[in-house]
C-alpha cells in the first residue's frame, strides 16, 4: 500500500521497512541535534513529515523492539494512533523507563508504524446484550 507524504523539514528522512517480511515502517527523528532523555522523561520527537493514510486505515505506531527491551525507551502512550484524516507532522512522544541517560540522535530509528484497518464504529444504546460463555467475567476470567 502507498502512503503519501510530504517532507516538512530538512534532513527528514523516509519511513521504510527494513526487510521484506517488516509489518512496519521504522520512524525516524527529525531533530537538529542530539537530544537527551532522562530516566522518567518523555520527549515528543518530531518525523518532520505529513503523510496522508487511506481512508479505511489507521496508522499504529508501536516502540521498536530493541530501544524498548535493551534501553528502556518506549513509546510514552503504548500504542499511538494515526486517523486517516490527520494531515499535521507526525510526532513520537518517547518515555526512557530505564535508569540511565538515553541520547536520541538525529535520524535515528525511534518507533515504528503498521498500517490496519480501521472499522468506523458507532455505539449504540440496546437494552441487553447477547450472551456469551464468557458473559461479565474480567480480568482473568479465562486462566492466567
Amino acid at each position: 500500500m502507498e502512503i503519501p507524504f510530504v517532507k516538512l523539514k530538512p534532513g527528514c528522512l523516509t519511513p521504510s521497512r527494513q526487510t521484506a517480511g517488516s509489518a512496519g515502517c521504522d520512524l525516524c527523528a527529525c531533530i537538529p541535534g542530539p537530544q537527551v532523555l532522562r530516566p522518567g522523561e518523555v520527549f515528543l520527537v518530531p518525523l518532520g513529515f505529513a503523510a496522508e493514510i487511506p481512508q479505511g486505515y489507521a496508522g499504529f505506531v508501536f516502540s521498536r523492539s530493541g530501544l524498548g527491551s535493551k534501553r528502556g525507551v518506549v513509546v510514552a502512550q503504548g500504542v499511538g494512533v494515526i486517523d486517516s484524516d490527520y494531515r499535521g507532522e507526525w510526532l513520537v512522544p518517547l518515555r526512557n523507563l530505564g535508569t540511565a541517560d538515553y541520547v536520541i540522535e538525529p535520524g535515528e530509528r525511534i518507533a515504528q508504524v503498521v498500517f490496519l484497518p480501521a472499522a468506523p464504529g458507532e455505539f449504540v444504546e440496546t437494552g441487553e446484550l447477547s450472551g456469551t460463555k464468557r458473559g461479565q467475567g474480567g480480568f482473568g476470567s479465562t486462566g492466567c
